[in-house]
């Protein structure tokens, strides 16, 4: 089989098409044969930093197939399900920019009619949105249509992949959803998301143009830019609200105020999907496949989330794209029809 393989960190340029043999699945784990993968963040961020220790790794935590194969313990009937994939390549070597890979069968979320596009991205953004918008102390656990129907949230900076998941998350479980965008164009995918309201930072004022919306303040903040952000999100929380924080601005750091956070018993939740707890991302798998199985979320410009399709043999040029902040989902295309 083909397969995308680094064997030391580095820019997109250590990724090397290899052929591969076609990996066993051992107890517990199903064989995928992959025909979309998504590329997060997260690939590009360890390909850079590591680590490696089973001396090489196949990049990509997201995708969608079809069960091929399955291993001791596993249920023979799954063989030709069409599927969707998650943290395939955390902590393990095996990921989705390949013909195959092998998965917990956990991990592979039966996709029904849904696109194989849509399956390839669900996993990282859909997951870390559904944890920024179950965080907060006064937030429902789950979320399914009516769950949020008495909610606003804000989604700062709308248009990028989790920005996107959030907001279409959010309006699937009946919330007024306000995101904040760069630009004309990113303006019009937040809408097509689903957001109520938006709100250009660059030509309006934030806080102003959410007081208009929401007097008393919003339920939750989904924030991609802490730092950037963190004086205008305490100027809007309700009481009781939640900051969740699913990026780091590069390493930067976050100065809040003390006595203004207090007041209204605020919180501020950091997100990284990998790490949450058990239950919460057992749930948040179940209510994710249960909004795609609904029709409740998409991808495409129609969804606001523009893809952009790469060859198995462009990742390097797949990695670039993520690394420099295209806007939308990018896709690698192993095989298959969507």
């Amino acid at each position: 089989m083909k397969a995308i393989v680094y064997e030391r960190t580095g820019d997109a340029s250590v990724l090397r098409l290899v052929d591969r043999p076609v990996p066993e699945p051992g107890p517990g784990e199903v064989l995928v044969r992959v025909a979309v993968s998504g590329v997060n963040p997260t690939d590009w961020k360890s390909r850079r930093h590591g680590p490696l220790p089973d001396g090489w790794q196949t990049p990509g935590q997201d995708g969608a197939g079809v069960i091929e194969a399955v291993g001791e313990g596993v249920d023979r009937d799954l063989i030709g399900e069409r599927v969707w994939l998650w943290e395939a390549a955390w902590q393990r070597p095996w990921g989705t920019a390949a013909e195959y890979t092998v998965v917990p069968v956990r991990q592979a979320v039966p996709l029904g009619d849904a696109s194989f596009d849509l399956g390839a991205c669900l996993g990282i953004p859909f997951l870390t949105a559904h944890r920024c918008l179950t965080a907060g102390e006064y937030t429902p656990d789950r979320l399914h249509a009516g769950a949020l129907s008495d909610h606003t949230v804000l989604v700062q900076g709308g248009a990028g992949a989790v920005g996107n998941a959030a907001v279409q998350l959010a309006r699937w479980a009946d919330a007024c959803v306000v995101a904040t965008v760069s630009s004309a164009e990113k303006a019009q995918l937040a809408a097509a998301a689903g957001a109520s309201f938006v709100i250009n930072y660059r030509e309006q004022d934030v806080v102003e143009e959410v007081r208009k919306i929401a007097p008393d303040g919003v339920h939750t903040i989904v924030e991609v830019s802490p730092a950037r952000n963190a004086a205008v999100d305490v100027q809007l929380l309700r009481r009781g609200g939640a900051v969740c924080v699913y990026a780091d601005d590069g390493g930067a750091e976050v100065t809040l105020p003390v006595r203004p956070l207090m007041a209204p018993n605020a919180r501020w939740q950091f997100v990284l999907v990998y790490t949450e707890p058990k239950a919460a991302k057992a749930q948040a798998v179940v209510d994710v496949a249960a909004a795609a199985s609904q029709g409740g979320i998409g991808v495409g410009e129609e969804a606001g989330l523009p893809l952009h399709h790469h060859p198995l043999s462009a990742a390097v040029a797949a990695h670039q794209a993520v690394e420099n902040s295209v806007v939308g989902k990018v896709l690698l295309t192993a095989g298959g029809d969507g």
